[in-house]
């Protein structure tokens, strides 16, 4: 139900209820969050016939001739589709395509302010996967990239490895990679604190979702010791049966402890817990961690292990809240990481690029490298920059940049 932030006088002159409080989130949104503005004027005949027609028609033949000068000559090579279905809305699940939008909104702002990307919001009237990838390939001519957003597991990952094999565009799940690579960066300089290789460590995922499931795959990438991951059900291990195929490739992967049974059970003796799930890891589950231990406890609003309690236990503790220190937020990512693969025109999003953009973001802390500061703000202007520059580097040493 819409909420009403004002409550007028009757047409009859009768009194209404009271106003409801000014709710400053209900003002921010009025009308939406963007508009599309032009960057170059028309204020006469002149630019008009320059910027329509007849001056447009020779741009257009010109493209038609040679496809590739559309990144030239069009905004494609610097916006991105920002795509949902409203089926996994930040912590409120399937509110579906409209409900979304000032999320989607909110998304394509953030890639405007921090990485200079134009983005558009798509919000389709689809759960279907197969429909979805066909929306997505028809728009794509008009986009330089694709970031798909609050789509629900396990769905996200066949829609995004789809796409990725019919498109030659960058295409990214952001829930998925941009959680990673933020995750992995804080991980090294908590690591580099404490005097240890992120090969000495092993990790706990509590949650076989999108974020637990491409945070543990690239954990590995990266070359961590081993790591766990976490469900409803317990640890995703070879012996259980209830598990679909994206925990079963999973996991084949992870766990090499082979240990089997609950949460608490894999995290003792642990080196690093993450939380992407929500609920609560009870105390003495955290207790019995390995000294010097990480807890980063993600969950919104609620972490799965609250800071005063993970403090009393672990050399570095992290959450998802900008309230509290070591605040992994997706923001520090994919507006770099965009940037950098538009500037090459990648082709693609590869492993070596989010490796290349999570050690940027690391390196970003420098010496200041403390405890409460493993990961730096989403509002320290070097960040984007670093990451940019970084993941425009990897691609052109991965094969994938095509300028």
């Amino acid at each position: 139900m819409a909420a009403e932030i004002v409550n007028p006088r009757s047409d009859s002159g009768t009194e209404s209820a009271p106003e409801e409080p000014f709710d400053p989130a209900f003002a921010l949104h009025r009308g939406g969050k963007m508009a599309i503005q032009a960057t170059v004027p028309i204020r006469d005949k002149d630019d008009l016939s320059l910027a329509y027609t007849p001056g447009v028609a020779k741009v257009c033949t010109a493209i038609a001739e040679q496809p590739e000068l559309v990144h030239d000559y069009t905004w494609k090579s610097q916006v991105v589709a920002v795509v949902t279905d409203g089926t996994a809305v930040l912590g409120l699940g399937d509110i579906g395509p409209e409900a979304s939008l000032p999320v989607m909104e909110g998304k394509a702002i953030l890639f405007k302010q921090f990485g200079g990307v134009d983005a558009v919001p798509i919000a389709l009237a689809t759960t279907d996967v197969d429909e979805i990838v066909e929306t997505v390939v028809r728009l794509a001519p008009s986009f330089g990239g694709v970031n798909l957003e609050d789509i629900s597991a396990p769905r996200c990952f066949e829609i995004e490895r789809k796409l990725q094999e019919r498109l030659d565009i960058p295409v990214f799940h952001d829930d998925q990679h941009g959680t990673a690579v933020v995750t992995l960066a804080a991980l090294r300089n908590a690591a580099k604190l404490t005097g240890r290789g992120l090969g000495e460590l092993r990790a706990v995922i509590s949650g076989a979702g999108a974020a637990g499931v491409a945070i543990a795959k690239f954990l590995l990438e990266a070359g961590i010791g081993d790591v766990a991951v976490a469900d409803r059900k317990g640890i995703v291990s070879a012996d259980r049966e209830d598990l679909t195929p994206v925990k079963r490739e999973l996991a084949e992967i992870t766990n090499r402890a082979g240990q089997s049974g609950s949460l608490e059970t894999a995290l003792a003796g642990a080196d690093v817990f993450i939380g992407v799930s929500g609920g609560t890891v009870p105390e003495p589950a955290v207790a019995s961690m390995a000294p010097g231990a990480f807890v980063f406890a993600m969950a919104n609003p609620n972490p799965e292990v609250h800071p005063d309690v993970a403090h009393r236990y672990a050399a570095v503790v992290a959450t998802g809240r900008s309230d509290y220190p070591n605040q992994i937020n997706n923001v520090l990512a994919f507006p770099g990481i965009f940037a950098g693969a538009l500037q090459v025109r990648a082709s693609r999003i590869t492993e070596g690029m989010k490796i290349a953009a999570a050690n940027a973001l690391a390196d970003v802390v420098g010496d200041a490298l403390a405890a409460d500061y493993v990961i730096p703000s989403p509002f320290d202007e070097r960040v984007a920059p670093a990451v940019t520059a970084a993941v425009a580097a990897a691609a052109r040493a991965e094969g994938v940049a095509r300028r």
